[in-house]
């Protein structure tokens, strides 16, 4: 006889978050706020184009940002003096956040008095598609430099998201990008995906970003 259990929780811990992320959306939808979950890589840009993203709406509505880092509060700073409400999520070493940590985020900044709130995930391509936070939308940024292969190798990411940013797009010329190859292989994937392409630095494509945030803020209040 094995002196030893073995204990398969992988089906469960999938499972309880699900739950608990429609426990989140129902609880957003009753406060009218609408939470973005924003994924990508380290090096993307991704508080770049958060912080334009601030710059762009703050006149037109109360933000938060939600920060998750594996350690530090830059990103918090950057994005506080933007504009925004801010709060910085620590986690330890963990390469993910899942539908709690989702849930005590919003209970910390405060999301009923909001009307818009993003969690810049913590960066990279793997852990966090895999886990449903309760947002509202779910994006991911792809910038020039990280190469037009990343569909293929991070499939699930690509197919997850409801929108992806290519960000750095003022870099073009200096890499072998393939922008139309990117779009063919999302398409694929992911059908109902929309792609913007932007750049966080310069401002270019933003005001088609931004267009695309405040018509899904205003669906999610309806």
């Amino acid at each position: 006889m094995e002196d030893y259990k073995v204990i398969k929780v992988k089906k469960s811990v999938y499972e309880n978050n699900n739950l608990e992320a429609e426990k989140v959306r129902e609880r957003l939808k009753s406060e009218k706020t609408f939470l973005l979950n924003l994924m990508s890589s380290p090096g993307s840009g991704k508080t770049t184009t958060v912080v334009r993203t601030i710059k762009s709406l703050k006149d037109k509505m109360k933000m938060g940002v939600i920060e998750a880092d594996i350690d530090s509060y830059v990103d918090a700073e950057k994005v506080a003096k933007a504009g925004a409400k801010a709060i910085q999520l620590q986690t330890g070493g963990m390469c993910h956040i899942d539908a709690i940590i989702s849930r005590d985020g919003l209970d910390s900044i405060g999301s009923q008095e909001l009307d818009f709130v993003i969690i810049e995930n913590i960066g990279n391509l793997v852990c966090p598609a895999s886990y449903d936070l309760g947002a509202c939308k779910n994006a991911m940024i792809l910038s020039v430099p990280e190469g037009d292969d990343k569909p293929l190798k991070y499939p699930k990411m690509f197919s997850t998201v409801d929108a992806l940013i290519i960000n750095k797009i003022d870099t073009m010329e200096y890499f072998d990008f393939d922008l139309e190859a990117v779009r063919k292989r999302v398409k694929e994937m992911n059908p109902n995906i929309e792609v913007f392409e932007i750049s966080a630095k310069t401002g270019q494509g933003f005001d088609q970003w931004t267009q695309w945030l405040e018509r899904n803020i205003t669906q999610w209040n309806r």
